[in-house]
């Protein structure tokens, strides 16, 4: 008889659960292609490091070295809707547009997975175009990429640059994207102000050259019900009075210019509530909805990003915050629910990143994913959603969450 020590019993326990797991809940199909598709968009971040020449740039400093990784979200779901446009179109899509160029993790994978394209992106961050100006020399050069220095929200402006350049070869995009909130290289540079982990600067600004007032102008200037206002209608704080009075008597002695000042405020006063959940998350999230008026430029974006769509063309959104996927949410369905439809949802619900990827980037687990596919001429709406198996299958489909409410 064969006696178990209670470490072997428990090492064998856990072997026979997770047997059993993977046979009731496998691996998505998709899994190893998303592997695939993050090695190839980290080895697209990697080359900042490295010249054009392929030689190693020996002048990089060890900051640069040791940055960060950007791993684009939901890059395989990208790619899946983009690649079901081609099969609607029955031809390689001409023209795609970017709006939150960011590192140009997902505009590098469909530059590559799509030969015959060129991508019109934008991005207000001089940091991203300076990277670009390293990563995408050849693209720019090959005007397969043309990057301009402006928010997604001047759509019309960036559609006739467009037709100006390209004259009768623009016809619409085929494809569109935007990944609203953050990216990593932002949050992780201290003197942009979005992190509340390190100390820098109180500026959120997306653009830091832009005349517009910082976090620190609206912490130090509000009135104390204007800041509850702003907490509790930007950061869905349930209860931001304590932390509102707290500010305000903390500027009476000296001005709150540092993130860090603020942060250890707030979890000083509000305290932790949620195991890696710091307090002091939502409100700098309002804040940063609020300095840079993100939510009035998506929806002012939606309906001119559809109408710029051409037929059978898709518009993808990323969102991370409850309050940005309920507009686009309700803008999509109430396009599609118009009595002269122009499109309809591809899914009807949001999609999430897969438990693989939540795994291995924990700053996706909020991200939603929600298409809209434009009508070709003389299309109407079918009965239900004839293009849902062309969206990827999630075991949380049904799982409702703040942002799915109505």
């Amino acid at each position: 008889m064969v006696r178990w020590t209670l470490g072997e019993k428990v090492s064998q326990l856990r072997k026979v659960a997770k047997a059993k797991a993977q046979r009731l809940w496998p691996v998505p199909r998709h899994a190893q292609e998303l592997n695939e598709v993050r090695t190839l968009a980290d080895s697209s971040n990697r080359s900042t490091n490295t010249t054009n020449s392929g030689k190693s740039n020996s002048s990089s400093s060890p900051e640069a070295a040791n940055a960060p990784v950007h791993v684009p979200v939901m890059l395989q779901e990208i790619l899946e809707q983009a690649q079901a446009v081609r099969e609607d179109l029955q031809r390689p899509l001409q023209w795609a547009f970017d709006g939150t160029f960011g590192r140009g993790g997902h505009a590098r994978a469909i530059l590559e997975r799509h030969t015959d394209l060129r991508l019109i992106a934008c991005d207000l961050d001089p940091a991203a175009h300076a990277s670009a100006e390293t990563n995408f020399a050849k693209e720019i050069r090959e005007r397969r990429l043309v990057l301009h220095s402006s928010n997604f929200a001047n759509l019309p402006n960036l559609v006739e640059l467009a037709r100006n350049e390209f004259a009768e070869k623009f016809t619409g995009f085929d494809f569109m994207m935007v990944d609203l909130g953050v990216s990593s290289p932002q949050l992780d540079e201290a003197e942009r102000g979005f992190s509340f982990y390190q100390d820098g600067p109180l500026d959120m600004r997306m653009d830091p050259q832009a005349a517009r007032r910082t976090a620190a102008d609206l912490v130090n200037e509000l009135s104390e019900e204007e800041l509850v206002e702003l907490f509790s209608e930007l950061g869905e704080v349930q209860r931001p009075y304590k932390v509102a009075r707290a500010i305000v008597h903390e500027r009476k002695s000296r001005r709150i210019e540092r993130t860090l000042q603020l942060a250890q405020l707030i979890e000083r006063v509000d305290g932790w509530h949620k195991k890696g959940h710091h307090p002091a998350t939502l409100y700098f999230m309002g804040l940063r909805l609020a300095v840079n008026g993100e939510l009035k430029a998506i929806e002012d974006f939606l309906p001119e990003a559809i109408a710029s769509l051409s037929p059978k063309g898709r518009l993808a959104v990323i969102s991370f915050h409850s309050l940005e996927d309920r507009i686009v949410k309700q803008c999509f369905r109430k396009l599609e629910d118009a009595e002269e439809a122009c499109g309809e949802n591809v899914r009807r619900k949001a999609t999430v990143p897969s438990d693989l990827e939540q795994k291995q980037n924990p700053r996706s687990r909020s991200a939603k994913l929600r298409c809209f596919r434009r009508f070709a001429a003389g299309e109407r709406r079918s009965r239900g959603n004839k293009y849902a198996h062309l969206a990827p299958q999630r075991s949380r489909d049904d799982q409702d969450d703040r942002g799915d409410e109505e």
